[in-house]
């Protein structure tokens, strides 16, 4: 059975048909998703929630090429990422995806602005270039004091703050974040959330998140809910 899950608007930025992930464990098939659908438009920050071995920690690394479907389709921006190869999948990220860890993966040995430099070394781009980018990124994420400060100089809310600067520094269309709240307290976690639906409310950045967290689902547009390798609901945020 086919379950097509549509956000309404006009202009997709994620497609997904009839996508399957299958692993093999010696002679044994184990099936993470089979047969699913889903379209989200630009500028929509999606939340996706369900239970551990429902699939959302594969779904959200098949949509940033780090895992690689079974079968069905795959387009990201209009680019079949499912049809790349290692060398196109990683100019793609370059230039398309920002992706937020739950525990920062910060070089503990460079500074904040050094940190949300990094992915703009893979980038044909001049240092004043670089260093204009860095200082609007941390700007965003309301850091822009901290530029010269270490992951152990500031707290696991900032660091987190920095990590989303890293994210968003090379201006990506798409936003991954793998639960971006889950180890932060909550009026952390809050300022974190704040800074997503600005991004997207703002500057207009698909963001796909994954939490198991009610009340970070509930700052976003729409959660999806993934059960046994399918959507089985969908709830509008007010």
């Amino acid at each position: 059975m086919n379950m097509m899950q549509t956000i309404s608007a006009p202009t997709p930025l994620i497609e997904i048909s009839r996508l399957s992930k299958r692993y093999s464990r010696g002679e044994t098939v184990v099936p993470i998703f089979d047969d699913l659908s889903l379209s989200i438009p630009c500028g929509r920050f999606v939340a996706l929630m369900g239970p551990s071995g429902s699939g959302k920690t594969t779904l959200l690394n098949m949509l940033a090429g780090i895992d690689r479907p079974s079968g069905g389709m795959l387009s990201i921006d209009g680019e079949r990422i499912d049809r790349y190869g290692e060398a196109a999948l990683a100019g793609w990220r370059a230039r398309t995806l920002g992706f937020i860890f739950q525990f920062y993966n910060l070089m503990p040995m460079l500074t904040a602005a050094q940190n949300v430099e990094l992915p703009l070394l893979l980038q044909p781009m001049g240092a004043s270039e670089r260093r204009r980018r860095v200082e609007t990124a941390l700007d965003v994420v309301g850091l822009a004091d901290r530029m010269k400060h270490r992951p152990r100089e500031l707290s696991g809310g900032q660091q987190q703050r920095v990590a989303i600067a890293r994210a968003l520094v090379a201006d990506p269309k798409l936003i991954l974040a793998d639960e971006p709240t889950g180890d932060l307290d909550r009026p952390s976690a809050d300022r974190v959330l704040e800074i997503l639906r600005l991004l997207s409310s703002e500057l207009g950045k698909t963001i796909v998140m994954v939490t198991h967290d009610p009340v970070a689902a509930r700052a976003a547009d729409l959660t999806l809910h993934l059960e046994k390798g399918r959507f089985v609901d969908e709830a509008i945020a007010a």
